[in-house]
């Protein structure tokens, strides 16, 4: 082989390694990268954990506050009925509620 030939050969290989060089070190930078990434998410992850929790007791405080809330209103309704349906029955014995005046 000429000189020429090995100069070329070599600068080829040279091309080769320094393309594998920049693939490792494009790996290597994306491998701490992710890795920086996962321990990033796992210190996150409790104190996320920690508001979804709050937050997930408030809303259950509220919704129990509105429950509450929603049954006293069906509960005077039912109240309301009963009243006017025994305010009924009475009028027809000829009847009626004692109403205090003020």
């Amino acid at each position: 082989m000429s000189e020429e030939k090995i100069a070329e050969v070599e600068e080829q290989s040279f091309q080769k390694a320094q393309g594998l060089k920049k693939m490792a070190d494009r790996w290597r930078s994306s491998h701490i990268h992710c890795l920086w990434q996962m321990t990033l998410s796992q210190r996150r992850n409790p104190y996320a954990t920690l508001r979804m929790q709050v937050t997930m007791a408030q809303e259950l405080a509220l919704a129990n506050k509105q429950l509450l809330m929603v049954r006293q209103a069906a509960l005077h309704q039912l109240f309301e009925k009963e009243h006017q349906q025994y305010q009924q029955e009475l009028n027809q014995m000829g009847k009626a509620f004692y109403v205090e005046r003020l």
